[in-house]
């Protein structure tokens, strides 16, 4: 499985932006999907997730209310809707893959597989 991470860029407090994540190569719809992000100088922290069919996304609860997972199945491709952006949200933003769902699905452990990550950059 690969990932394509793209959309990221400069924006205000404020604004809206949707991130996207092609995924090519999967095999089962037997899938789920992940976003992580990694502030300057900090650790990769889970942000949202979601099976590819069925379930109910998870949030991390700093962007709950915020930000939301989707998927196009067509397009094969992952969606992060980002939604009154805080300084706080700026990060390098990776997609994230894996077979079957885990429970630990917030550790950066539970995942198989990672995009190469998207710039976001919101200034107050």
């Amino acid at each position: 499985v690969q990932l394509q991470a793209s959309g990221g860029g400069l924006v205000q407090a404020g604004d809206s932006l949707r991130i996207s994540c092609i995924v090519s190569g999967r095999t089962s719809n037997d899938y789920s999907m992940g976003w992580f992000r990694q502030p300057p100088g900090k650790e990769r922290e889970f942000v949202a997730a979601s099976r590819w069919f069925g379930g109910s996304p998870r949030n991390a609860d700093s962007v709950k209310g915020r930000f939301t997972i989707s998927r196009d199945n067509a397009k094969n491709t992952v969606y992060l809707q980002m939604n009154n952006l805080k300084s706080d949200d700026t990060a390098v933003y990776y997609c994230a893959g894996r077979y079957g769902w885990s429970v630990s699905y917030y550790s950066t452990t539970a995942w198989a597989f990672w995009g190469q990550g998207t710039l976001v950059t919101v200034s107050s």
